[in-house]
């Protein structure tokens, strides 16, 4: 059988995963990538490509960057001119019209970070810890204009550990996208299997995650605020109060599930290994922080050089 012809779009490492894959493949020719603008990035704000656009020019693939695919049709055409047979878009960053996706004889296909259709949308990953799943997973699914609405074709699942933070399961989850191509992509390009039309009414939606969202409310239980912890690592964090300024949050741990023997965000003790705070059910144990202005620590130093002690009461606004 020839080499299958593939357009790719993605931009960020997630997609880089997926796009190694495809290039390792021989079954597969990758015959040019799509992906976002170069972006302001670090402390000097220089232009910067993207991963994926990174790992293409390394590789001496065709690039293209557009800002809109759907506002550009000269950059359109030129895709169309590379002859793919199949789109493979991961984590791209664009909405993509029907013209485009019904350009492809193969039609187009995309890796999502979830077990569709639980979890459509932008943060799936971060939604499903926040949500205390017990798993989750990856699909390829058959694009459509709708969102993450397209049929399934193929799934990968894995367990969610209890203490497994967002960028852990971010880049378990990239492999197995992977796979999902390596295997997948080519049973469905052969026609050994077919898409599976998702369950509508099992639809959840995985907003985009928002700073707001970011101060730990001490009233929730503990459960509630380890799990926004580990899904808020990847970004944008989460942060209490202390002294009128933000005392960023970077690992706990449940101390207790049940019960709760002070008022909500009162510090219970300062043991050898963290700081405990009461919930409004249970306790949470901090235990690396990061004070404003000052390097990330252990929530045990960040104790013994405050004002923390038995007793202490987080503030609970600015």
């Amino acid at each position: 059988m020839s080499r299958v012809r593939v357009c790719f779009l993605g931009t960020p490492d997630f997609a880089v995963t997926c796009l190694k894959a495809l290039l390792d493949d021989e079954h597969f020719e990758v015959v040019g990538v799509v992906t976002q603008p170069d972006r302001p990035a670090g402390r000097k704000l220089q232009l910067t490509p993207s991963p994926v656009k990174a790992l293409a020019t390394a590789k001496g693939l065709r690039v293209v960057a557009p800002e809109s695919l759907k506002d550009n049709p000269l950059i359109v055409d030129e895709i169309l001119r590379w002859g793919a047979e199949v789109a493979v878009v991961v984590a791209f960053g664009q909405i993509l019209d029907q013209k485009f996706l019904d350009s492809f004889n193969l039609g187009c296909v995309n890796v999502h970070a979830s077990l569709l259709p639980r979890w459509r949308g932008a943060a799936p990953i971060q939604r499903a810890i926040e949500a205390g799943d017990a798993e989750t997973g990856v699909a390829l699914q058959k694009m459509v204009r709708k969102l993450d609405a397209g049929a399934v074709i193929g799934e990968r699942r894995i367990e969610i550990s209890p203490e497994i933070n967002s960028l852990e399961l971010h880049d378990q989850l990239a492999l197995l996208g992977a796979d999902l191509l390596r295997v997948e992509l080519m049973d469905y390009v052969r026609g050994n299997v077919g898409p599976q039309p998702q369950d509508e009414s099992q639809v959840t939606y995985a907003k985009k995650i928002d700073k707001s969202e970011s101060l730990l409310d001490w009233s929730q239980s503990a459960e509630t605020l380890h799990n926004k912890v580990r899904a808020f690592v990847w970004g944008p964090g989460t942060y209490v109060l202390h002294g009128g300024k933000r005392l960023k949050i970077h690992k706990t741990k449940i101390a207790e599930r049940r019960g709760s023997l002070g008022s909500p965000g009162q510090v219970l003790a300062i043991s050898a290994t963290g700081v405990v705070v009461a919930c409004g059910e249970g306790s949470l144990e901090l235990l690396e922080v990061q004070p404003e202005s000052r390097n990330r620590m252990s929530a045990v130093e960040f104790g013994r050089t405050s004002s923390l002690e038995q007793g202490y009461k987080f503030d609970e606004r600015l």
